[in-house]
């Protein structure tokens, strides 16, 4: 696989909903998981600091926030990866 976008492209091809994780998303996770129950789904977050580059950004089909994380300012990438989950798997 070349890069990122590529493997993320392939995976949108085969049916599954790309869910980028940003402070800066319009939706938060829990409203729309809601609407995505029983679809296939990839959890897309960036490194800790930078985030995700413009192109993984790009890539994905919604852009979500954790919405208590803005009470921290922000949550490091294991800690959204566990919280986000947890959200995914209920």
């Amino acid at each position: 696989m070349p890069n990122l976008a590529e493997a993320l492209n392939q995976l949108k091809q085969m049916g599954f909903v790309l869910v980028g994780l940003d402070g800066s998303g319009d939706t938060v996770l829990p409203e729309l998981l809601a609407g995505l129950q029983g679809r296939a789904l990839c959890l897309v977050m960036g490194a800790e600091g930078p985030g995700m580059r413009e192109l993984t950004m790009k890539s994905c089909d919604h852009i979500a926030r954790i919405p208590f994380a803005a009470d921290f300012g922000s949550l490091n990438v294991s800690n959204a990866a566990a919280v986000a989950l947890y959200a995914a798997a209920r």
